[in-house]
């Protein structure tokens, strides 16, 4: 397949903290300061980009001042993934109102931005290159009729509105120079989809509904802990979010982790694990839409595949495919990849963050007898596979993972405190057994838990299931774990996950955000209130000036790393701020 590179024109690469994110649930874009959009697969999230200009490829969407003599800012409008662009030029201020439309169609995506020439008039340049197949298709019989520009290529088609005197140019690319009069606005529609449309592209229809859509979907979180951040991070949630269930980890791939590293990977999948993590902590609020997606998607795939369950999903419950190289030039320090091996390992802990998924959703009466009946599977999972070797959270290799049986004991406890179990089965029995032989095998001389029967270093993993109930907050070795890991894990107030042999902190890779709100609310459930928000604070500071969580933070450089947003981060945040109000 011939690959074109980018052209000249392309946005060159901002660090990941500078994006925004807009999402519908089907898929999502990113968005950097200058109003370029340098990355959206489409139809869906695991489709080819059409804008890949983040990783390498050419195809972007640039809208933003033609005066080079700017500086930018922006803001979410409170409670949706409304983004306002916003920069500041020598002769005015120009605004730009952004979002994917919704209710989302599956098969087709709507990207809407509003100019609006707040102070002088806004000389505005508008450049947009659809190129499909992470540029292997130009866009191809370009026309305008009406108004109204399209063009088909790679399988998809586009129509474009506000921009008649656009200028075409070669392989599809449209390019202007637009002007509004200061206090004016000036409507964009692009359209991308499976089919060729007919229909009318009337903007403020569109953004009405977007604005409704919002409004009703995102609940008030005013009494938590940092009310506008978690407010923020459930958004994010429900933008991550398929009509089908499914919650992706992240919207991109192949953003590095470590400049030069190996650690590139594809995010654009629907995790297990992740899904009840984000539906935990939407249950630990109340019953919002999100928690039934998450036992939804879970109960679906369970009940299908019971013991042979897989860790990842696309959106659509189709097998993640083998990772594979495209031949891009990568963002900065990285390399382009699609697929994930991941989804073909078994980890044991996803079962027990299952069962405590299903218990939550118990206490709030979100259970129906489909997801009952999974919540038995998942039990049947964890007495037939808990002596197995497995890949654990980290997705390393198969070994005794003490994590995972920690978590496996939390999950059967909370079962059983909300669910009655079938005749004859014992789940707090079982966790009994579990936590004795992983206590035999995994519990240190010292007193701590160590990270595995053959590895008794420290493992930021373990925090979770110990905030989650395996033990009881006061038990000693509880306690002695936390201090163990925030001894050897801990750099400036935030956690790495485990030790690379004899490699310093941060030289193998960076804080891992996810940790740092572990801790938080392990720290919280043994009664540390004055420790759970120190953490809390210093974790959620980790973000760029848009609010979005990558999976790691480069502690002395300040700088996010990895694929973005990061579904699980947003999800322990949202936790968090609700355990620290005090509503969990």
């Amino acid at each position: 397949m011939n690959h074109p590179a980018p052209t000249a024109h392309a946005s060159p690469p901002w660090t990941l903290r500078e994006y925004a994110f807009l999402g519908d649930g089907e898929r999502g874009a990113l968005v950097g300061p200058r109003g370029e959009t340098v990355w959206l697969c489409a139809p869906r999230w695991d489709s080819d980009a059409v804008f890949s200009s983040l990783i390498g490829g050419p195809g972007e969407y640039v809208l933003g001042p033609e005066d080079d003599w700017n500086v930018w800012g922006g803001y979410y409008e409170e409670g949706t993934l409304i983004h306002v662009g916003r920069w500041i030029t020598g002769d005015g201020v120009i605004e730009c109102r952004e979002a994917l439309a919704v209710p989302a169609d599956r098969g087709r995506l709507l990207l809407l931005r509003r100019i609006r020439a707040v102070h002088g008039d806004a000389r505005v340049r508008l450049r947009l290159d659809v190129r499909p197949g992470f540029g292997a298709h130009p866009m191809t019989g370009l026309r305008q009729e009406r108004g109204t520009w399209s063009a088909h290529g790679g399988g998809l088609h586009l129509r474009l509105t506000g921009a008649a005197d656009a200028t075409p140019g070669r392989s599809g690319l449209l390019e202007a120079r637009l002007t509004v009069t200061s206090g004016e606005t000036r409507d964009l529609v692009l359209e991308i989809g499976a089919r060729a449309e007919t229909g009318e592209l009337d903007p403020d229809r569109l953004w009405k509904a977007t604005e409704r859509h919002w409004a009703d979907v995102v609940p008030d979180c005013s009494a938590l802990a940092a009310p506008r951040d978690a407010r923020h991070a459930y958004t994010i949630l429900h933008g991550l979010t398929s009509s089908s269930g499914a919650m992706v980890a992240a919207a991109t791939t192949s953003l590095p982790e470590r400049a030069e590293g190996e650690r590139n990977y594809d995010y654009r999948f629907a995790w297990i694990r992740d899904q009840c993590y984000a539906g935990l902590a939407v249950a630990a609020h109340g019953a919002h839409p999100l928690l039934d997606a998450a036992v939804r998607f879970v109960t679906e795939h369970l009940l299908a595949d019971g013991c042979r369950l897989r860790p990842a999903y696309t959106v659509t419950g189709d097998t993640v495919a083998d990772e594979r190289s495209l031949p891009l030039q990568g963002y900065p320090g990285g390399t382009d990849r699609v697929g994930n091996r991941a989804g073909r390992q078994f980890q044991l802990d996803a079962f027990g963050e299952i069962l405590q998924l299903y218990a939550a959703a118990a206490r709030l009466d979100r259970l129906d007898a489909d997801a009952r009946r999974a919540l038995d599977v998942a039990v049947d999972a964890v007495e037939r596979n808990w002596l197995r070797p497995e890949a654990g959270l980290w997705e390393l290799e198969n070994r005794w993972w003490a994590h995972s049986r920690l978590c496996a004991v939390a999950g059967l406890r909370a079962a059983a405190r909300a669910v009655r179990g079938r005749a004859g089965h014992d789940w707090e029995g079982l966790a009994d057994t579990i936590l004795r032989e992983t206590r035999r095998r995994c519990l240190s001389p010292r007193g701590h838990w160590s990270r595995a029967e053959d590895d008794e270093g420290p493992d930021a993993a373990l925090l979770l299931p110990l905030a989650r109930g395996c033990l009881p907050p006061d038990d000693p070795s509880g306690l002695r774990t936390r201090r163990f890991v925030e001894e050897r894990l801990s750099e400036d107030g935030y956690l790495y996950r485990f030790d690379h042999g004899d490699r310093p902190l941060g030289e193998a890779e960076g804080a891992f955000l996810l940790c740092g709100f572990m801790m938080a609310l392990a720290a919280r459930y043994q009664g540390d209130t004055v420790g759970a928000f120190r953490w809390f604070e210093r974790t959620r500071a980790a973000c760029g000036p848009p609010g979005l969580f990558a999976e790691e933070y480069d502690v002395r450089q300040r700088q996010l790393r990895g694929n973005l947003p990061q579904a699980f981060v947003h999800a322990q945040l949202l936790e968090t701020s609700v355990r620290l109000a005090g509503d969990g």
